[in-house]
């Protein structure tokens, strides 16, 4: 018999590309999305699909009852300014959807495997020096970034006191076909329709200020990883949590100036007043994932960045 993997968020740009490597290896699949923001054709046609709400009654029954070997929680709020302009509803979907699904977790028939995305980039802060290790501090200075940790926290609880098994996933910043300009790494989805428009992409700041980007198609093999892998017994908040990139900054000025060259788009560079509270540095160290997971980026910047504007420009509509 398969087994089976509920992807929370699996209508969005990074579930479904999770629920997509899931069912090349054999996984039976059910995806739970409200459509707030993911997308149905997102879907992948072998996947059951369930349209709810991460919060609701019906959520938690169905990983309660649903026989499920990993549930993979992906749904979220994940824009970092809408968490700072209403942290309320911030807090509602990203922590209180979270406890919905563990809760379920813990009372479970079959008790699952439980997957968390979490941040690799907000919730470390700008007051260390990259590339971060997961026992790096945290000093999340947004709502976003500290419901995140939270998450985290309640995991190594329910591991502790409940014995829920999880592994969480620190996410650099990720891009990739079907993303939306949403959060930090939207830069590449913005840039890619800016470069088809033949518009000028525009840099805020001087362009200097690094992220560390990894493709989507590799976060994917890293969530089957830490669906599958042997893990060690729960214990602290960082023994599970796992940060998955690249390792390698990035600065505006070089993703630009790759874009437009994989692209073979000549789009100006303009460059606008910086934006206040902007993080100066991110990356992630990936040698526990190398370790733990057995996983490793398989795409190069450039590669990655080719397929993500092929992708786009196969469905583009001129502005």
């Amino acid at each position: 018999m398969s087994p089976r993997a509920l992807v929370t968020g699996g209508a969005g740009f990074i579930g479904s590309h999770v629920a997509d490597a899931l069912l090349d290896r054999g996984f039976h699949v059910v995806v739970l999305d409200d459509l707030s923001s993911g997308r149905s054709e997102n879907v992948p046609a072998a996947a059951e699909f369930e349209q709810l709400d991460v919060r609701s009654a019906g959520a938690a029954r169905l990983v309660r009852d649903g026989g499920f070997d990993v549930v993979l929680h992906h749904a979220a709020q994940i824009d970092v300014r809408k968490s700072v302009s209403d942290p309320v509803s911030d807090a509602s979907i990203n922590i209180l959807g979270a406890l919905t699904i563990l809760e379920a977790a813990r009372t479970a028939s079959v008790r699952p495997r439980v997957v968390f995305a979490s941040t690799g980039g907000a919730i470390y802060g700008d007051f260390v020096t990259p590339p971060n290790a997961e026992s790096t501090p945290k000093d999340p200075d947004s709502p976003y970034g500290i419901a995140k940790l939270s998450v985290e926290l309640y995991l190594a609880y329910y591991g502790r006191l409940h014995g829920v098994n999880s592994v969480v996933l620190r996410y650099a910043n990720v891009y990739g076909p079907r993303q939306d300009p949403h959060g930090e790494a939207g830069v590449v989805a913005i840039f890619c329709g800016r470069l088809l428009d033949g518009r000028p992409l525009t840099i805020f700041g001087d362009g200097t200020q690094t992220r560390d980007y990894v493709y989507v198609k590799d976060v994917a093999l890293a969530n089957v990883a830490a669906a599958t892998a042997p893990l060690p017994a729960a214990g602290r908040v960082d023994v599970r949590a796992v940060n998955i990139g690249t390792g390698v900054e990035t600065d505006v000025n070089t993703l630009a100036e790759t874009l437009r060259r994989v692209s073979g788009r000549a789009s100006p560079v303009e460059f606008a007043p910086a934006r206040p509270g902007e993080q100066l540095r991110s990356a992630v160290s990936n040698q526990k994932a190398r370790q733990l997971l057995r996983w490793t980026p398989q795409h190069s910047l450039a590669e990655g960045l080719k397929e993500t504007f092929e992708y786009f420009a196969a469905r583009h509509r001129p502005s």
